[in-house]
């Protein structure tokens, strides 16, 4: 099938290329303004403080930093951002919060690789608990991390607040991909109906069938 008759098949089911990607858009947007729950995202600034990085009191100016150090420095960073999402941190910030799981909540933590800072984001239902769990999490990495690796101490820049607005479920993403898929499977119904009718519509579809060339047309006669 050419391009050039896939279009006037689709300009034939223009009704079902048009109601189809409408009514799952539709769909989508019931659903994902009544059905799904809002979501909301609480983030901790941290920043890693080694042993090095405080050499009795002097400043980092004086305290003959290589570019080592700081490549240990971050690399460590790297390190206690894997350690934040480790069952031992988990497990410490349910017991000090009292809760049974924190399965229910999504934890990411963004590390940049030229930086000793660390973004922890905590994203549930409640905008409450995200900022409780949050700063929990920061206060029992920072435990941890003193306790099994080198790390002075782990320093929280911003804690998290309550966010006053949702940061999900992505409402209008969901719908716009809903009525993409819609035409995707318009196009496949009109092709698939389409390769299944197999009535002659054309002279030149018996040329191809019969191999014979066409001697005449009878013109159709309207009273």
């Amino acid at each position: 099938m050419t391009l050039l008759e896939l279009l006037h098949l689709m300009r034939k089911h223009l009704g079902l290329m048009i109601g189809l990607p409408l009514a799952a858009a539709l769909a989508m947007g019931l659903i994902a303004w009544l059905v799904l729950p809002n979501t909301y995202t609480a983030n901790v600034s941290m920043y890693v403080l080694t042993q090095t990085s405080d050499q009795t009191g002097s400043n980092l100016s004086n305290s003959g930093l290589s570019n080592n150090d700081l490549a240990a420095s971050q690399m460590l960073a790297s390190d206690v951002a894997t350690l934040i999402k480790s069952d031992r941190v988990i497990s410490d910030t349910e017991k000090a919060l009292n809760m049974s799981s924190l399965a229910d909540y999504s934890i990411s933590v963004e590390s940049a690789a030229t930086t000793r800072v660390l973004t922890l984001s905590v994203t549930g239902k409640s905008a409450q608990s995200v900022a409780i769990i949050a700063n929990k999490l920061a206060e029992t990495t920072d435990d941890v991390a003193r306790e099994v690796m080198e790390v002075k101490s782990i320093n929280v820049i911003d804690t998290a607040t309550e966010p006053g607005s949702p940061s999900g479920p992505p409402r209008a993403m969901y719908t716009a991909v809903a009525f993409l898929a819609g035409i995707f499977v318009a196009i496949a119904l009109i092709v698939l109906m389409d390769a299944l009718n197999t009535r002659v519509r054309t002279p030149e579809e018996i040329e191809e069938l019969l191999d014979l060339p066409i001697i005449g047309r009878v013109p159709e006669i309207t009273n």
